[in-house]
């Protein structure tokens, strides 16, 4: 938990605001991915991307 407190406080000191987007974007689709992987619905996620 040190990394996602590490990039909150890297945002906040840099005002770099717009990286919290693509960082949840990121681990929507990373958990997308994963939970996708062991189910039935993977051929339909895979198509996807």
């Amino acid at each position: 938990m040190d990394f996602v407190r590490d990039m909150f406080l890297f945002m906040k000191e840099r005002q770099k605001w717009w990286l919290a987007p693509m960082i949840v974007v990121l681990l929507l689709v990373g958990i997308i991915l994963v939970v996708g992987g062991g189910s039935a619905i993977a051929p339909f996620i895979y198509t996807l991307f």
